[in-house]
C-alpha cells in the first residue's frame, strides 16, 4: 500500500468561488441554469447557431462547480455505442478548441498521450472487443497490442494477465476548467451574459409552459430554460413535478509519487481487470492520478464540500495499483481529492426536451461523463433548445427512458465506463 506522504487536497479543483454584480434582465429569450463546462459550451454553441439573448445563471461561478473536480479524462472508448459518437464529436473540438472558438488564447490544456484498455479473459474482453469495433466502424483509430507493445507505451505497468489490451492513440487529457472558461469568454463575446453567485428558486410556469425563472435576485421572464445543473438537477422535482432519477455521488481521487516517474508521454490507462476498475493518469508529469470507475459514495444532497479520504480507502486503491505497476507498493501519497458526479440509473445522461414542461430542456446525469462530452452535448443541447434538427438523436438519452425500460447500460458493469 502507499506509505503517508504529503497527505493534503490537490490543487486540481482549481475554481474560485465568487460573484459578479449585474442587473438581472427582466426578460430574456433564454435562460441557461448552470455554468459548469457543460453550460458554458451550451452557452457558447446557442450564440454560435444565433441565439441573441442568452443568460446563463449559477450560484457559484463559471467553472466552479463539479467541473472544478473534474480528472479531465478524454477518450471516445464506450461501450455504449450512442456515447462514441458524442466523444468522436467532443474530441473534434478539443483538438481545435482556438480554431473553433476563433480565440487565439483559449486553450483546453490537452495532452495527446493516448488511452490504453486493459481487459480479463471473459466478459470483459469480449465486450471491449466489441467496443474496439464500433470504434474503428466510426474511423476511429485503435490498436490491439499485446503485452511487449503495451509495456512500450506505458513501461512502469505489467500486462501478463491481459488478455485483451485496446489502444486509442488519438485520446488523452485536458483541464476542465479552463475548457468552461474558454467556452465562457467565447460566449460573451457573442454577447451571452453570465450571473454568477446567482440562485434559480424556480421555474416560472403557465400551465405547462414555461415563463421564466424565480431566482434569488428576482425573476426572469423567457420563452426556454435549459437546465444544467448537473447535481442539482433534482430541483426540477420541486419546481415542475418531474420524476428526476438522479443521485449525488462522491468519488475520491489520489496523487502517487511512485519509484519511476508517470510521464505526460504515457497514455491514459484503464484497468478492467482491477476490482475497482481502476483509472491513472499522468499527474504533473510525474505523480499518478488514479481512482475506482465504480459506485462512488451516495450523497442525501448535493454538496460540493470535499470529503474524507480515508487511509482505508487508499490502501484499497494502493493494493490494486501496486498489483498492476510493479514497485508501486512502496509509492507515497501525495495529494488526495473528492468530485462527486450526478449518477442516473443507467450511468447515463438524460438529453433533450421533459413530457409535459414546455420550454424546458435538459441535460444532467453525466455520470462522470460530462467534461468528455461538453462539446457536443452543448451543440445538440443547443439545437434542441432553438428547435434544430441535433447532430446526433437524443431519443436514446430520453427523460422517459427509465420508465420504459429503455437503459443505456454499458456492458463492462456499473461505472464511469460506460
Amino acid at each position: 500500500m502507499p506509505r503517508a506522504g504529503a497527505f493534503a487536497h490537490s490543487d486540481l479543483p482549481r475554481g474560485r468561488r465568487y460573484a459578479v454584480r449585474m442587473d438581472m434582465p427582466g426578460h430574456v429569450d433564454i435562460v441557461v441554469i448552470g455554468a459548469g463546462v457543460v453550460g458554458c459550451s451550451v452557452a457558447w454553441n446557442l450564440a454560435a447557431l444565433g441565439a441573441r439573448s442568452v443568460l446563463v445563471i449559477d450560484r457559484e461561478g463559471i467553472g466552479n462547480g463539479t467541473s472544478a473536480q473534474s480528472s479531465g479524462i478524454l477518450r471516445t472508448h464506450y461501450s455504449v455505442p450512442q456515447n462514441v459518437e458524442l466523444a468522436q464529436r467532443s474530441w473534434q473540438v478539443f483538438e481545435r478548441f482556438a480554431e473553433v472558438l476563433d480565440d487565439t488564447e483559449a486553450t483546453a490544456g490537452l495532452v495527446r498521450c493516448g488511452y490504453l484498455i486493459v481487459a480479463p479473459a471473459g466478459e470483459k474482453a469480449a465486450a471491449l472487443e466489441t467496443a474496439l469495433a464500433a470504434q474503428a466502424a466510426r474511423g476511429i483509430t485503435v490498436q490491439r497490442l499485446d503485452g511487449q507493445q503495451a509495456r512500450e507505451q506505458l513501461p512502469i505497468a505489467r500486462f501478463d494477465d491481459a488478455a485483451l489490451i485496446g489502444f486509442e492513440p488519438q485520446a488523452g487529457f485536458a483541464d476542465a476548467y479552463l475548457t468552461a472558461t474558454g467556452f465562457a469568454r467565447a460566449a460573451r463575446r457573442r454577447g451571452v451574459r453570465f450571473a454568477e453567485g446567482v440562485s434559480v428558486t424556480g421555474l416560472q410556469l403557465d400551465g405547462a409552459r414555461v415563463r421564466g425563472v424565480h431566482t434569488d435576485r428576482g425573476p426572469v421572464a423567457c420563452g426556454t430554460v435549459i437546465s444544467v445543473q448537473n447535481i442539482w438537477a433534482g430541483e426540477l422535482r420541486r419546481w415542475a413535478g418531474l420524476e428526476v432519477r438522479l443521485v449525488a455521488e462522491r468519488h475520491r481521487v489520489i496523487a502517487l509519487a511512485g519509484p519511476a516517474p508517470y510521464s505526460a508521454s504515457m497514455p491514459v490507462f484503464k484497468d478492467l481487470a482491477s476490482p475497482g476498475m481502476l483509472y491513472a493518469r499522468s499527474y504533473g508529469g510525474t505523480q499518478m492520478l488514479v481512482s475506482e470507475g465504480i459506485a462512488g459514495e451516495v450523497l442525501a444532497e448535493p454538496d460540493l464540500a470535499q470529503g474524507d479520504v480515508g487511509m482505508d480507502l487508499v490502501a484499497a486503491i494502493g493494493e490494486q495499483v501496486a498489483e498492476r505497476f510493479p514497485g508501486w507498493d512502496e509509492a507515497a501519497l501525495a495529494s488526495s481529492w473528492t468530485g462527486v458526479y450526478d449518477v442516473t440509473p443507467d450511468w447515463n445522461p438524460v438529453l433533450g426536451r421533459v413530457p409535459g414542461v414546455e420550454g424546458l430542456v435538459v441535460g444532467f446525469g453525466f455520470s462522470g461523463h460530462g467534461f468528455k462530452l461538453s462539446p457536443a452535448v452543448g451543440r445538440v443541447l443547443a439545437q434542441c433548445a432553438l428547435g434544430l434538427p441535433t447532430d446526433v438523436s437524443l431519443q436514446p438519452y430520453a427523460f422517459e427512458r427509465f420508465a420504459s425500460g429503455r437503459l443505456l447500460s454499458g456492458r463492462y458493469g456499473a461505472g464511469a465506463v460506460s
